[in-house]
């Protein structure tokens, strides 16, 4: 079974106001051939932009069949899936367990949709993560973290007990380009916000 990686990443400048902008960042990578996406939206929220970002990357697939290694820095996004939270809401008519609607349901749909036929296993990465040159301890520290936060994932995972130093080096890196691509249509859309200045270009006499 072919392994695709997947990195993901969502944003959102302003989450809790009314008007905002959140932007959205994947990676995938098999055998050494990547693949970025990147994009956004105006009033959403990062959440939203956390489960976009793996609805894109799934989107972007040309098989099925395929063993997907997820890496997030979403709890809400790695959770649902690892602790099946959405077996319950699909039992209950989509309610939590405050029988309230669940958030996100149609984007949530989707993504079983795309999961299915596939072999997927979600782990958590710290998010704005540095790995420093020469922190040697502190740097091991990080690696032991995220084996205490992935364990029963790595367990299942094909290659997961192997996983190195060199390897969550990678991921650390991945998850941060997934950040920086996230920020690219919140920051353009903020420059074509930027009022001109009505006072326009000095003149040069």
């Amino acid at each position: 079974m072919k392994t695709v990686n997947i990195y993901t990443d969502g944003a959102c400048a302003g989450n809790q106001n009314e008007e905002n902008v959140g932007g959205w960042g994947c990676v995938l990578e098999y055998n050494g051939n990547e693949k970025e996406l990147c994009g956004g939206e105006v009033n959403t929220t990062n959440n939203r932009m956390e489960l976009t970002a793996l609805i894109e990357a799934l989107s972007a697939l040309k098989q099925s069949g395929l063993a997907l290694h997820v890496f997030s820095d979403s709890a809400y996004l790695v959770n649902c899936f690892r602790q099946r939270w959405y077996k319950g809401w699909q039992k209950n008519g989509w309610k939590n367990s405050q029988k309230k609607p669940v958030e996100n349901r149609e984007l949530w749909e989707k993504l079983l949709g795309l999961l299915e036929g596939n072999e997927p296993h979600f782990f958590l990465v710290k998010g704005h993560q540095t790995l420093k040159d020469g922190g040697a301890k502190a740097n091991a520290a990080a690696l032991k973290r995220f084996k205490e936060h992935n364990d029963e994932e790595l367990k299942l995972a094909a290659g997961g007990r192997g996983f190195t130093y060199k390897r969550f080096a990678q991921v650390v890196d991945y998850n941060n380009r997934c950040d920086a691509l996230a920020n690219v249509y919140i920051n353009e859309h903020r420059a074509a916000e930027e009022p001109a200045d009505p006072a326009g270009p000095e003149s040069i006499e």
